[in-house]
């Protein structure tokens, strides 16, 4: 059985347990087969249309709902700029412009303060731990309260799993090397950046590789190995620096028009929702697998010069990360309440994993 097959038997058992788990009068009436409605939807993303994983897994999503739909809801996908620009996905699904975006919520903090937790923090959860607490932990009640007020319904959308700390044309062997430093990166990392010394900017990958190419950045971090040996990164920047202790398990997002995706029969939404969570895992999947090869490949065969942030620089970015964390949570009420959430399950999840993975990584060291 190909891939391809094996995620729509996937989705077959989703949305049978998804139907099946409403009520009797739900469960027993064939929704499907009594609704030949066809609707045509339009699916924005942040990120370039080929980009691995990112990019091409909202294509897949799209032909998984097509085709367990028997064609009844067709999904046309957008990368960055075809119909808005990669910032723009938030407000453009909110306004109806399209009824899905893909995407990340760190993007969104000036609209909603405690929107970074939902995607990833520095020295934050790492991809299971995200997982987690959203699924089980009480993150996604909190997230759904969140984005209520701007007509939207987030899912996650896949994980890009603890990334690199990004692309330098400069060394950074101290604290002082980050000052004045010209660095893309996104959310609270970038804030860090700041108070650190260092001038974060907020750009779309897209925009990157010139920007780096032509000075007007000095580092930029984007994903990790698999997708930044795809965008080239490692022909305008001589040093890769890990570790990203900014993103250690960044989740992406998939919105739904909230007005939108309620207005669909029972079985589209329930293909919605299974076919979300297929492109959830198809991410982690492919990023996992792409990110150790990639690595090798930009080591071995392009001569990247692979560093490790020194110890010194990485406590300074802790302590001043904490200090971001408690700050943010102090002046915004449901901020608090999704750091507080956010916070007591990764201290769980700490001291479970010193005796399970991080007890076994070191076993496997021996």
């Amino acid at each position: 059985m190909n891939k391809y097959a094996t995620l729509k038997t996937l989705v077959n058992s989703c949305v049978f347990f998804v139907l099946t788990s409403c009520s009797g009068e739900q469960a027993s009436s064939p929704v499907a087969a009594s609704n030949t409605q066809s609707f045509s939807w339009k699916l924005i993303t942040s990120w370039p249309k080929n980009l691995p994983a990112l990019g091409t897994n909202p294509e897949r999503f799209a032909n998984l709902v097509r085709e367990m739909s028997g064609g009844r809801l067709d999904i046309r996908v957008y990368g960055a700029n075809e119909l808005v620009g990669g910032l723009e996905v938030f407000d453009a699904v909110s306004q109806g412009v399209a009824e899905i975006g893909h995407t990340a919520s760190y993007y969104w903090q000036g609209k909603i303060p405690g929107a970074p937790f939902f995607s990833s923090i520095p020295f934050g959860m790492t991809v299971v731990e995200m997982n987690a607490w959203l699924t089980y932990g009480g993150g996604d009640q909190l997230w759904k309260e969140a984005y209520e007020p701007f007509d939207l319904i987030p899912i996650r959308g896949g994980n890009s799993g603890t990334q690199m700390f990004g692309w330098f044309n400069k060394e950074i062997n101290s604290l002082a090397d980050l000052q004045g430093l010209k660095m893309r990166i996104p959310g609270l990392g970038g804030e860090v950046l700041r108070r650190a010394g260092a001038t974060p900017v907020t750009m779309q990958a897209s925009e990157v590789f010139t920007a780096l190419q032509t000075g007007a950045l000095d580092a930029a971090e984007f994903v990790s190995a698999y997708n930044d040996l795809a965008a080239g990164y490692h022909t305008v920047a001589k040093y890769y620096y890990y570790p990203g202790w900014h993103e250690p398990g960044s989740a992406l997002e998939t919105l739904f028009n909230k007005t939108a995706f309620e207005s669909l029969p029972n079985d589209l939404q329930a293909i919605l929702m299974a076919a979300t969570e297929v492109m959830n895992q198809g991410v982690i999947d492919e990023m996992t697998a792409g990110n150790s090869e990639s690595m090798q490949v930009l080591v071995e065969r392009e001569g990247v010069e692979l560093r490790k942030l020194p110890e010194d620089v990485l406590r300074e970015l802790k302590r001043i990360s904490q200090e971001v964390m408690e700050e943010l949570a102090s002046e915004d009420a449901t901020a608090k309440r999704i750091y507080e959430s956010y916070k007591s399950f990764q201290d769980t999840m700490l001291d479970y994993k010193l005796v399970s993975e991080e007890a076994f990584d070191d076993a496997r060291r021996l």
